[in-house]
């Protein structure tokens, strides 16, 4: 934790100019070399920038006020002149508080309309507030309050943060983000019919953000066999896919396409893809139109638009392979043809949901 903090007042004071020449140079050497350290660096910035949005907007209001109090309301509440004159006479006596006022007016509307495109979502508060957590709790994590009457097993206390893991096995093995469950008490998982069962962390991997963790609760029954498989090999720019996440308590679809075979800063671990993600969609599984697993929603860039990045199928692949076999049950992996091909995708995503989970997280 002592370390956390340090790094978020290097990245305050980097953000702000205050470090020396020297001090720069190796805090840039370290950003590019660790993706974890650059996604806090551009998310302190936005959530800097946010701010400064949200404060300029404020003074503008407040202008704005004061120069509506230099009207002469009286005159504009007198009896109506319709002559011309009375209008010139009106405009001549009060046009500098006027034209201020509308200028004002103006600048309001243009800085209340970026904030909402740079957040992307209605909402904008909701936004900030949990990139205010984030920076907080010194963690790479997608912040999400859940407070469901259903988690009868779960903690009283509602989650701290969350994202989404969707189903490896039959048996309960799922995968999501390491940073999703990462420094976790206990972890919990929500099903699409609102069931919530405990589960445990069983595999850890700091290298590419992946964590494995199984449903350990004596409620939850086998899955069905599962509709998507694997995909080994890579896949092209261009190439249509989608996610289902949980940046709400619903499951929420996101479309769009591979934009570059390449992740942040050229990680060759990753895609860029084009979706629009948000908090609660790190860990959820992307899939390609024939229903291939071809990857994980690990980050999005804030200064981006639409820009997401999504670690590759094969290492999941490598974190299963450190799982003992005789007790993974039946791998993705084995299915050689994807149920869901040539289905709609309206059809797909009813199968699909039954095996994208909720992921709980308390501390």
């Amino acid at each position: 934790m002592r370390n956390e903090i340090e790094l978020e007042g290097i990245i305050e004071d980097y953000l702000n100019g205050k470090l020396s020449a020297e001090e720069a140079a190796a805090f840039e050497k370290l950003r590019a070399n660790d993706p974890a350290i650059d996604h806090k660096v551009v998310a302190h910035q936005f959530f800097l920038d946010s701010m400064k949005s949200y404060g300029n907007t404020l003074s503008l209001k407040d202008k704005m006020n004061a120069a509506h109090a230099t009207i002469d309301v009286e005159s504009l509440s007198a009896q109506y002149k319709p002559h011309p004159s009375y209008i010139v006479n009106l405009w001549r006596k009060n046009k500098s508080a006027i034209a201020v006022a509308a200028s004002f007016a103006l600048l309001a509307m243009v800085s209340v309309y970026s904030i909402q495109h740079n957040t992307k979502q209605n909402g904008s508060y909701e936004v900030m507030s949990r990139e205010l957590v984030k920076i907080k709790n010194s963690q790479n994590k997608l912040i999400r309050n859940i407070n469901n009457s259903k988690m009868e097993k779960a903690p009283v206390n509602p989650a701290k943060f969350g994202g989404t893991g969707f189903a490896l096995t039959t048996n309960g093995y799922l995968c999501t983000n390491l940073h999703v469950i990462n420094g976790a008490d206990s972890v919990y998982v929500q099903n699409s019919k609102g069931d919530s069962f405990k589960a445990k962390v069983v595999y850890q991997d700091s290298q590419y953000d992946l964590a494995i963790i199984k449903i350990v609760d004596k409620n939850f029954s086998t899955l069905s066999t599962l509709p998507y498989k694997l995909k080994k090999n890579s896949i092209g720019m261009g190439e249509l896919v989608y996610t289902l996440g949980f940046p709400k308590d619903d499951a929420v679809l996101g479309e769009g396409y591979v934009s570059s075979k390449t992740g942040h800063a050229g990680d060759t671990t990753a895609y860029q893809v084009s979706i629009p993600v948000n908090p609660g969609n790190s860990g959820g599984p992307l899939l390609d139109n024939n229903g291939n697993l071809i990857g994980v929603i690990s980050a999005k860039e804030f200064q981006v638009d639409g820009a997401a990045f999504a670690v590759k199928s094969k290492y999941i692949l490598e974190a299963l392979s450190a799982i003992p076999e005789d007790s993974l049950g039946k791998k993705v992996a084995y299915i050689k043809k994807s149920p869901l091909q040539g289905l709609s995708r309206t059809k797909q995503l009813d199968i699909v949901q039954d095996y994208v989970f909720m992921i709980k997280v308390y501390n």
